[in-house]
């Protein structure tokens, strides 16, 4: 009979493009004893998640839960809800997530339109008013940080456009929540959802996702059941809201840690957490300069919490990560879907956006490359 060690896993300092490394106080939420999922102390914990990812989302909308699943499970819910078949839809697609979202709404019966830029470009409002004159959408879909391309979508104006065209925003803020100001009530954003594993610091396994009055009544509006019984927000709201009517069982100690690295970031302040992002990656990015590395992304949009570094001629990329690995713990990503093997993607997320982790990745990198 086969017999199993004590699990005894080498810490790396984590710099790719999720997960990101977990506060130890996050850490300490996450051993605390399970309750029931009905437990009147887990219902506390229900109301303050809310109340804190509504904080991190800068929204008041009374819909913002974490969907139990990871960050594509918050785009499943996103698209399953407000899709039914024969919906028009216009993807915004400048990278591999966006080509996600286009997929799943496929399958979910839309009839999709897709416009395209560059993968590292960004869309401007005019590029989406054009498209919609040509097409309307029930939805518009974009994702504010394309993890793929370390590119970071501008807001300003959209949602006035889409809302002139009598549609809906979705908004994918897996990378960028957190990091980086999403303002959800500002920029007027429909329907938004993120992951617990990037910025906010928490291990993998919650979706955050937000909804606004004007999407929730397109929702009430529906002629179909939601095709996703699991993510139905219909479903979802009952056991979220006062009724607490039980759906599923929730991951009890994933709730404490994503309740835990939200009250730091509170802590933390917003704007003091988006000015360290963007500091620590003015850093990496100087830093990257030096040593006569190319960006892929232009300053102007380039995302502070994931960098995408050109790999230069005759460098064989995943010997480099492979190598920092291996004698610096250290994890990096590679290239995905049209860059791949042309770029490093570089993470700077959360508890991962450190000073000392840049001077970390700097000095290795230098060693690596130098042989």
């Amino acid at each position: 009979m086969t017999t199993y060690s004590d699990l005894n896993i080498t810490p790396r300092t984590l710099m790719g493009p999720g997960p990101s490394d977990v506060a130890p106080r996050v850490l300490r939420a996450l051993a605390h004893p399970p309750v029931g999922h009905l437990d009147p102390q887990f219902v506390k914990v229900m109301d303050e998640v809310q109340e804190l990812l509504r904080f991190i989302f800068e929204t008041t909308n009374e819909m913002t839960i974490p969907i139990s699943g990871t960050g594509s499970a918050g785009m499943e819910a996103a698209v399953a809800n407000f899709i039914e078949t024969g919906d028009p839809v216009l993807i915004c697609i400048n990278g591999y997530f966006g080509m996600r979202i286009a997929e799943m709404a496929e399958r979910y019966g839309a009839e999709v339109t897709r416009i395209e830029k560059p993968w590292g470009e960004v869309f401007a409002p005019e590029d989406v008013d054009a498209a919609l004159r040509r097409r309307s959408a029930k939805i518009v879909a974009m994702v504010h940080g394309e993890t793929s391309t370390g590119a970071m979508q501008p807001l300003d104006g959209m949602a006035e456009v889409v809302h002139g065209h009598g549609g809906l925003l979705l908004v994918d803020t897996v990378a960028s929540l957190g990091g980086v100001p999403v303002s959800v009530d500002r920029h007027a954003l429909d329907i938004v959802y993120s992951g617990s594993q990037k910025a906010l610091s928490a291990p993998p396994g919650l979706a955050p996702l937000t909804v606004s009055p004007r999407a929730l009544e397109a929702l009430k509006r529906r002629e179909s059941k939601v095709a996703n019984w699991y993510l139905d927000l219909n479903l979802l709201a009952n056991y979220w809201g006062p009724a607490r009517m039980y759906h599923h069982t929730a991951p009890i100690n994933m709730n404490y840690a994503l309740r835990e690295a939200l009250r730091l970031a509170q802590e933390e302040g917003l704007e003091a957490g988006f000015a360290r992002h963007r500091a620590n990656a003015e850093f990496l990015w100087a830093g990257l300069e030096e040593m006569g590395m190319q960006m892929h992304v232009a300053h102007e949009v380039r995302l502070p919490t994931l960098t995408t570094v050109r790999v230069p001629d005759g460098v064989d990329e995943a010997a480099v990560r492979s190598r920092l690995m291996n004698e610096f713990n250290l994890e990096i990503a590679g290239g995905l879907g049209a860059l791949k093997g042309q770029v490093w993607r570089v993470g700077l997320m959360g508890y991962s956006s450190q000073h000392r982790n840049v001077t970390l990745f700097l000095g290795a990198l230098r060693e690596v490359l130098a042989g």
